[in-house]
């Protein structure tokens, strides 16, 4: 609330200042009363090109603009000093009435007379603040670089693959947290776990108009849903699962030592918080839409009833009983099965690693291998001891990533009738990613305090899973994905290099480079 206090009280001034400004300048006055034109008049008496006036219609950038507009304006009542610059950033309200209005500050313009260094730095760095601010507006509302880390979307997208995320497929979210530095996600440069971002001031979620919304079949980039909190130094793993695990009092302490993925012991280091458009970015297929009903049999996905294929390149998980070890080199070359997805026992006598349904029974016919079955794992399968990983994670469910639901996909503006066996499945979208508050009292709901027998969704929401079933930590394992949690649709692979083969430039894998997503 006290953010936007600010922003309005600075607005108020801004506009009876600008008029006095204005006549300082050598503008007319009554321009400073006309809203719109006086940014365009502003905008001209600072010397800045046409354009940037475009700039102060973005939602997020604008208030960048507005900031070097305020500079600037201090400049031109020569004020070059360092430190005033900074005063004019945190005390717009008391500094802009001050030059606005008392007779001592004269209107210079600007730039100094005779000061030709001042020009060239000036210009100079006009040019590169505005292309970061170009670049910032470009990557926020049109097309933005992603990364793909995991195997999760094996052999669809492979690790070390770069593709290009397009904002314009579902519309793009203004800035909900617009005061980040530039280029950054959620954490600065050269560091761990500092945030590049500050929430003191934060935007409401907004969508800009898109082409579509996410279908069936679609490569989806969002901000992961259980990402709103993150161990320091464990971030690659859900913090809810952890909790789950370990207890939130052993979580929360900076000193307790859990294990980071490979099985390395780190100590937590403390709690992280993030607003949602600054959680992990993660990408996986959408396989069912808002109002769909999904089931996984024999790990088989089910869609209204109907089987959903595996993509074409889509993997399971095949083990494999031998008569020796495999040479995982040749894995490697032949089926481009990565090293680390090859896990084989001691004695070589079993393996089990995620293969396309067509490279499976191509291993299978190597001379070592005596059989081989794909891994499918019963309801049931996770007992107490291992945390309840499978949504919604609770022990009233004993699905398995194999053998999952069914499970009706939430929709906005549909009324869905709730008790107190389906509240598992729905208590989080009712209540974290739709700001209710959720009690059961006996067999009775409670939302906001009354009591509720149903509940109608504002948003729409999303199944995803990975491409490569059983190494994939999707929708199974931490449940729906909120549309206001959809960054945009993966469109184009534009590079591409293979870390366990030399990374860039020996591993770039020219094949796929500038190839569409599929």
């Amino acid at each position: 609330m006290i953010p936007w206090i600010l922003l309005l009280a600075y607005l108020a001034i801004l506009s009876i200042c600008l008029p006095k400004i204005f006549a300082k300048a050598g503008a007319p006055a009554w321009a400073g009363y006309i809203p719109l034109y006086n940014l365009f008049v502003w905008n001209k008496i600072l010397g800045k090109p046409w354009y940037w006036v475009i700039l102060l219609l973005v939602p997020g950038i604008n208030l960048l603009i507005l900031i070097i507009y305020n500079v600037n304006t201090s400049i031109a009542f020569n004020e070059r000093e360092l430190k005033q610059h900074v005063i004019m950033v945190f005390t717009p309200w008391i500094t802009l009435p001050r030059l606005a209005f008392k007779a001592e500050h004269k209107w210079v313009g600007p730039i100094p007379i005779g000061d030709r260094k001042r020009a060239f730095a000036g210009q100079w760095g006009d040019a590169i603040l505005f292309a970061v601010i170009v670049a910032t507006t470009f990557r926020v509302f049109t097309f933005e670089a992603f990364t793909i880390p995991t195997e999760s979307m094996e052999k669809s997208l492979l690790v070390g693959d770069y593709l290009f995320v397009s904002k314009l497929s579902y519309g793009a979210r203004t800035p909900m947290t617009p005061i980040t530095f530039p280029f950054t996600h959620h954490t600065l440069p050269l560091t761990a776990s500092t945030p590049s971002f500050t929430n003191w001031f934060s935007l409401p979620y907004f969508r800009l108009p898109g082409l579509g919304k996410p279908e069936r079949g679609d490569a989806v980039v969002f901000n992961f849903p259980e990402g709103d909190t993150v161990v320091a130094n464990i971030q690659e793993q859900s913090y809810y699962q952890l909790v789950r695990n370990y207890g939130r009092k052993k979580v929360q302490d900076p000193s307790y030592r859990m294990p980071k993925s490979g099985g390395v012991m780190a100590e937590g280091g403390g709690i992280l918080v993030r607003p949602v458009d600054k959680q992990e970015n993660y990408i996986k297929r959408c396989v069912a839409i808002a109002g769909d009903k999904i089931e996984v049999k024999d790990g088989v996905l089910f869609v209204n009833g109907e089987e959903s294929p595996l993509p074409p390149m889509g993997q399971y998980a095949y083990g494999f009983r031998t008569k020796g070890k495999f040479n995982e080199n040749a894995l490697k070359q032949q089926f481009d099965v990565s090293f680390a997805d090859i896990g084989q026992s001691p004695g070589g006598d079993t393996a089990v690693f995620p293969l396309t349904q067509k490279r499976a029974e191509e291993v299978a016919k190597f001379g070592n291998v005596i059989s081989m079955k794909r891994q499918i794992r019963p309801k049931g399968f996770y007992r107490p001891e291992y945390g309840y990983p499978i949504y919604p994670n609770t022990p009233a469910f004993d699905w398995s990533e194999d053998n999952f639901g069914p499970l009706l996909i939430p929709k906005a503006g549909e009324n869905l009738t709730l008790t107190k066996e389906n509240l598992p499945l729905y208590r989080r979208a009712i209540s974290v990613y739709e700001g209710n508050t959720v009690e059961l009292r006996g067999d009775d709901i409670f939302i906001n305090g009354e009591k509720a027998t149903s509940y109608t969704f504002k948003q729409d929401y999303y199944w995803l899973m990975g491409d490569n079933r059983h190494r994939s930590q999707d929708a199974r394992f931490w449940g729906f994905v909120p549309f206001d949690h959809v960054v945009g649709k993966a469109v184009l692979i534009w590079l591409t290099t293979d870390p366990e083969n030399g990374g860039f430039p020996m591993g770039i894998r020219w094949k796929r480079v500038f190839s569409l997503v599929r």
